[in-house]
């Protein structure tokens, strides 16, 4: 599983295969390798939302950069995520991402935003990119609301508040199976305040973890072993 895992994470970082730049708007979008290709009309749609949102949305958002998001939705097709918590919804532009590959695999996204305006305006975009049913957005304060938590989790997404990732990672590890995936983003601009929850995912015989886009934001994989 490992192995697979890190040829996924190979193949995003490294690859440099053909494509188009999709539609206009896609088009205006800095991405480092060929912009995506969609393979239907839902897809098309979503893609379109997302770069829309990319546009038009991102100021004071902190979202995932692009090519971050793109990893996100590989690495949750891969590992054929059923259910996906997420730790800071923002806008949903990271949860949009995650939705292209819920889609095809069945699954469904819980996400928690504490901020008000910000909920409602990912409540907006999920709609209209059409994945709002595959979509639980808790209103709140993450470190009281995952206590309520009780299934298995696919893959875990930490990009909140960066002290707390150590308490969101000891709170909701036993929940992620095994095979499953915790992803940290800002692993490389924000890294500071983190540094408690990088020694706990690098000291953890029973973790596996790779960090990947260290040029940039910094996105920190790490593997919870069978």
């Amino acid at each position: 599983m490992l192995k697979k895992i890190m040829l996924v994470i190979a193949v995003v970082v490294l690859s440099v295969g053909v494509g188009g730049a999709g539609r206009s708007e896609r088009g205006q979008i800095p991405w480092k390798d060929p912009a995506p290709i969609a393979s239907n009309d839902a897809e098309e749609k979503i893609l379109d939302v997302l770069a829309d949102m990319y546009l038009n949305q991102r100021r004071g958002m902190m979202n995932v950069q692009p090519e971050d998001g793109r990893v996100l939705r590989l690495l949750a097709e891969a590992v054929g995520a059923k259910h996906i918590v997420e730790i800071g919804t923002s806008n949903g532009y990271s949860g949009i991402w995650f939705c292209l590959a819920l889609r095809t695999t069945g699954g469904k996204l819980t996400t928690y935003e504490i901020d008000a305006r910000r909920a409602s305006l990912a409540r907006k975009n999920f709609k209209r990119a059409g994945v709002d049913h595959i979509v639980t957005l808790i209103e709140g304060d993450a470190h009281k609301e995952i206590t309520k938590l009780k299934e298995p989790i696919d893959i875990l997404f930490l990009d909140a508040d960066k002290a707390g990732y150590i308490d969101y990672l000891n709170k909701l590890l036993p929940l992620v199976r095994p095979g499953g995936l915790i992803l940290a983003h800002n692993t490389t601009n924000v890294r500071g305040p983190m540094e408690d929850y990088i020694k706990a995912v690098t000291t953890n015989p029973k973790l596996e973890t790779k960090f990947i886009h260290k040029h940039d934001q910094g996105i920190g994989i790490t593997l919870k072993k069978r």
